[in-house]
């Protein structure tokens, strides 16, 4: 066998072992603990949410993340033959769903559109999974940035979940985000690759006020 042969087998090897090493995410269960940071001399509503989870159910391109705060609850389900995407939100007796189309999404989340991600070679293990520091660019005039650490290991087969990091080669394990001056900080404690039940992702057809997208516009129910 020659050298060229020896180098092709071995290039051919470490792709192989690549991707091996990854698992390409299409159904699990990920929860993220949520803690905040403020520098406020008094307490603001967002340390009431310190201590909040965040928990994400994936089925195929579909996906349900459930934000659970000791003030309220906010699911947001996307269904992924459609694109529609809606939001239920629970706060003590009042209980709102929001219809959106995929063109209302992308708007919804018009901040996070084309950030840029710089890498480093600095790597952390977060619930038994070799991840990578990145730093996110976003494109505001203020030049905001976050960092994140994420793990090659899992790929998710749909990022539409997770908004800001849709960008990144892997699941985010642990990331901040600035909110009005606070940071809130998702670290993943467990990921779950239990079958998830359709009806997870069903939409409920009572119980709830019903808003589109474009009436919550001007009003604060349908604020961020």
């Amino acid at each position: 066998m020659n050298l060229k042969a020896i180098y092709s087998l071995l290039i051919g090897l470490l792709v192989f072992a690549q991707l091996q090493a990854q698992r390409k995410l299409t159904e699990a269960t990920i929860s993220y603990d949520i803690t905040i940071t403020t520098s406020a001399a008094k307490p603001k509503a967002a340390d009431a949410v310190d201590g909040s989870v965040s928990v994400i159910y994936l089925k195929a391109n579909s996906s349900r993340t459930e934000m659970i705060t000791p003030l309220g609850n906010q699911h947001t389900i996307i269904d992924g033959n459609t694109g529609n995407v809606t939001v239920l939100r629970e706060w003590g007796a009042q209980k709102y769903m929001i219809t959106m189309t995929p063109k209302n999404w992308k708007e919804y989340n018009q901040k996070y559109e084309n950030i840029t991600f710089t890498y480093f070679e600095e790597y952390k293990t977060i619930a038994g999974y070799k991840c990578q520091k990145a730093v996110g660019n976003l494109n505001d005039s203020a030049k905001t940035t976050f960092t994140v650490f994420f793990t090659k290991e899992l790929v998710p087969s749909n990022n539409d979940f997770q908004y800001l990091n849709r960008g990144l080669p892997g699941l985010a394990m642990e990331y901040g985000v600035v909110k009005g001056g606070d940071v809130h900080t998702y670290i993943v404690n467990n990921i779950n690759f239990d079958p998830i039940p359709a009806a997870k992702f069903e939409i409920p057809k009572s119980g709830y006020r019903v808003l589109t997208y474009e009436e919550t516009k001007s009003n604060k129910t349908g604020s961020k």
